[in-house]
């Protein structure tokens, strides 16, 4: 695609509107709107140019006030920042809108790779439609929305959002008014923290609105395409669901919000079965066809609506199928597609639409365990001081039903009465309704085999446990014990039992976030990789089909980026019978936000998938040279990152110089921002999303590049910077690594804290900051041969470009905030300029979009 051609669409579809719109909101008629709408750009521009003299957020919001904004008053000067902030989170919407309105035109130049068309036309060439065809029967893509708080709109907001993004596709200059008046008068924030059932409702407002048209427009696409007549249906996608199943770290996660969310999505799948119903009645108008399909649709919404609970999967496609029939027998089958269409929705969604996955972290079991064996006198030993046969012998011979009341401590009451009713949920909603249990931290054997003993414990028979236990690596030790953990599982007999019993399928989550926070960008992403192909080589041998899930976050920072380029880029050393990935926060509205933007990005996960298993790249091959390069690099880049985490003032610099703390005040997410409970900041403890979300908000990004330029000058050093451009060009992996670390890289702007050259305290830990990132972009350029950070993806780089200058005056307000916060004396001014720090958190997010 030329440079020139994307630069001019862009800026003709998206920031030329963008000018026009926003110039529409600044005049709208509200108290000072038309003020705010003159006062913003001229705060923007001066600190352009303020801060390229390195001067002080808090100097240039003086000057601002001052000097251009002629308020004196230190109440009058809070109010108009605060007025600032609140309007610049509507430009970003406003931004958002325009942007996503402008999908079609700009997708367009950017992504025919990746389309199903482009997949179809490249397997005709190379005679292998069969296989895609075949593959497309066995492959699958499960995408699982997890409720970390990386983004904030409330309800009422996305769907403004929605009308806004449709209105500008017209051009509707009457009702884009009309929202943008909406859009100023809408709060945006939420006064107390969401519940888990809230946070889950939110993402449900997707599932119905959103994912139930995407996923059936994409089935019926490739159903038509590749599927004989009379063959059966098997779906492609398939959804995943975290919020009220996620406990790891969130107390507020009980059995009874899980009940809670599987009846919610029970409901929520009914109520679009029982529209879709009614759509369907204004054609099926015939005698003794309409009268079934209204009987159908009655029992839909009693269901729906309590009013009895006896609908399972098969009642309703037995009913569609048995009015079928009747419209081919006595109607030639006209509009028969339209059950056809209903038919595969059912299978899709069955009666759960998402799957929930139950989380929690391997130390909880263990507390559990210590717990059990003192109660029910086990043991004179505590559970965590037993050696491994001890161990196993109390897990599966101590022959206990455990009991709720028997215990004092919540936590374990509440997991107890968890296990014992996911067999009733799954009797209710469908076995795949709630099937998964994960193990965060897993390190050991016992981190799998202590859940599969607490539903032992819990009175299942072993032929009654249908769930699939999943074990999460995603520390550096994690990883490197990966491969050993899974040999011992599959040589147990008693899991392996298991494993019979659930397919002799194996899935295994990795985590990128913990993973990087704990190793570095590139030595958690490379560890990634080779546990995979550790894990594939020890599950084939084993004769176990292992799946792996991937806890992707929305920044390269926690294993988001190029998602398609990532996965078309794992090789054929790497299992891939299906793609299973978290998605979160921005990346749900910036990515899978509308019915266009989620079946493009579905398709494009689908296509890396198959493509990987069925056509040969020679650029997915890493050779023993290209693995020893890369090898170094990750060495040499972690061990660069430690010193910085074993850096004497790496915990303070967070604590006093970024954002980390007021991540917990912000009302975004029910879950608390650190595992533990100490009143301190610990590393151990802090959770990835506030880490890396605070470097993000300083606009240092260090978890997304830190090191990575060290190990290239090393090598570089060695001689070896050709061989490190020829294998950009040649590897699709390391090429991958690289753009998603200058994504990291063009989101930085180290500029907006220059002023900590000059601090007493923090001037050489910012210049190690700054150094590693000037270094870094100049050795990564190098090794891409490119001039700029995204030279290659001209909208990309455009887009990042604009949000980042409508977000600068909120960076300038929230470093000026940071400084005011350590200045004054008084609590009352302290906690004014806390709350005008945790505002600026919500837009900055919002802006950025895969920042967290």
């Amino acid at each position: 695609m030329n440079n020139n051609i994307a630069e001019n669409t862009f800026r003709q579809e998206v920031e030329n509107k963008y000018i026009v719109y926003n110039s529409l909101f600044s005049n709208l008629p509200y108290d000072d709107m038309g003020k705010l709408g003159a006062l913003t750009p001229m705060l923007c521009d001066l600190s352009i140019k303020e801060l390229k003299k390195s001067k002080n957020p808090s100097d240039i919001i003086n000057t601002f006030l001052n000097k251009f904004a002629h308020v004196k008053g230190e109440q009058e000067k809070i109010d108009l920042l605060f007025k600032i902030i609140q309007f610049i989170e509507r430009e970003v919407v406003l931004f958002d809108s325009v942007e996503d309105a402008s999908f079609d035109r700009i997708i367009g130049l950017q992504h025919q790779k990746g389309t199903l068309e482009n997949m179809y036309q490249v397997a005709q060439q190379q005679k292998k439609l069969d296989a895609v065809y075949e593959e497309l029967k066995t492959f699958k893509v499960r995408v699982v929305f997890t409720a970390h708080p990386t983004q904030f709109y409330p309800n009422t907001v996305l769907r403004i959002i929605a009308d806004l993004t449709q209105a500008i596709q017209k051009n509707n200059i009457s009702q884009i008014n009309d929202l943008l008046q909406q859009l100023g008068k809408t709060p945006f924030i939420n006064k107390t923290k969401p519940t888990p059932l809230e946070e889950a409702k939110s993402i449900m407002y997707y599932l119905r609105y959103v994912y139930y048209k995407a996923i059936g427009q994409l089935h019926e696409k490739l159903f038509l395409e590749h599927y004989k007549p009379g063959e059966d249906f098997i779906p492609v996608m398939e959804l995943g669901f975290w919020p009220g199943g996620d406990r790891d770290g969130n107390p507020f996660v009980t059995a009874e919000i899980t009940k809670q969310v599987t009846e919610e999505l029970k409901i929520n799948i009914l109520k679009c079965y029982y529209e879709d119903l009614r759509g369907i009645l204004r054609k099926l108008t015939f005698r003794g066809v309409y009268e079934k399909l209204e009987n159908l649709s009655g029992l839909i919404y009693e269901n729906t609506f309590s009013l009895r609970n006896d609908l399972t999967t098969e009642d309703i496609l037995k009913k569609v199928e048995e009015i079928k029939r009747v419209l081919i027998e006595k109607h030639d089958g006209l509009f028969s597609n339209e059950l056809d269409r209903f038919t595969r929705q059912v299978k899709t969604f069955k009666l759960h639409f998402a799957s929930l996955d139950i989380r929690q972290d391997s130390s909880i079991h263990n507390l559990i365990l210590n717990k059990i064996v003192k109660r029910y006198n086990l043991s004179d030993n505590s559970y965590d001081k037993m050696d491994n046969e001890e161990k196993f012998y109390i897990l599966f011979q101590s022959n206990i039903i455990i009991k709720e009341e028997d215990f004092e401590e919540d936590i374990i009451k509440d997991t107890i009465r968890n296990i014992k009713q996911l067999k009733k949920i799954q009797k209710e909603n469908g076995e795949r309704s709630i099937h998964r249990y994960i193990i965060s931290n897993s390190t050991t054997i016992f981190s799998v085999l202590e859940v599969l003993a607490l539903f032992d414990f819990c009175g299942y028979k072993p032929q009654e446990i249908n769930v699939d236990i999943i074990p999460l690596f995603e520390t550096v030790e994690g990883l490197d014990n990966a491969e050993n953990v899974m040999e011992q599982l599959y040589n147990l007999p008693l899991y392996r039992n298991h494993l019979e019993r659930r397919r002799k399928q194996q899935t295994i989550m990795l985590g990128f976030s913990d993973g990087t926070k704990d190793g570095g960008y590139v030595k958690a992403n490379w560890g990634i990789f080779k546990a995979k192909e550790r894990l594939t080589q020890v599950s084939k041998n084993n004769n176990i089909e292992v799946l792996f899930f991937d806890g992707r976050g929305g920044p390269p920072a926690r294993g988001g980026g190029k998602t398609r380029q990532f996965y078309a880029s794992q090789g054929p050393t790497i299992a891939s019978n299906q793609i299973q990935l978290t998605i979160q926060g921005q990346t749900i509205t910036s990515s899978y936000g509308s019915v266009d933007q989620a079946k493009h990005n579905f398709e494009q996960l689908i296509t890396a998938g198959i493509s990987n298993k069925v056509f040969v790249d020679v650029k997915l091959n890493l050779t023993s040279e290209d693995r020893n390069i890369i090898d170094r690099l990750s060495a040499i880049s972690y061990k660069k990152y430690l010193e910085l985490k074993n850096h004497p003032q790496f915990i303070s610099y967070l604590e006093e110089r970024s954002t980390v703390e007021y991540y917990g005040k912000a009302n975004i997410g029910s879950r608390p921002s650190k595992r533990g409970k100490s009143s301190g900041l610990s590393f151990k403890d802090l959770r990835a999303i506030p880490f890396v979300g605070s470097w993000s908000q300083s606009k240092q990004n260090v978890p997304g590049y830190f090191g990575f330029g060290t190990a290239v000058l090393k090598l570089k050093e060695e001689g070896k910077m050709p061989d490190l451009q020829e294998l950009y060009k040649r590897s699709l992996y390391f090429k991958t690594l690289v753009q998603n670390s200058m994504m990291s890289m063009i989101k930085c702007n180290f500029t907006l804290t220059s002023y900590m050259k000059e601090n007493d305290k923090y001037s050489d830990f910012w210049n190690i900051l700054n150094d590693e990132y000037l270094l870094t972009c100049k050795l990564l350029l190098e090794v891409a041969q490119q001039k700029v950070l995204m030279e290659k993806e001209e909208i990309n780089r455009l887009s990042v470009l604009c949000r980042e200058k409508i977000m600068l005056p909120l960076l300038i307000i929230q470093q000026f905030s940071l400084q005011k916060i350590h200045e004054v004396d008084m609590d009352e001014e302290r906690l004014i300029y806390e709350k005008m720090l945790v505002r600026t958190l919500y837009g900055i997010i919002n802006a950025s979009r895969n920042s967290a």
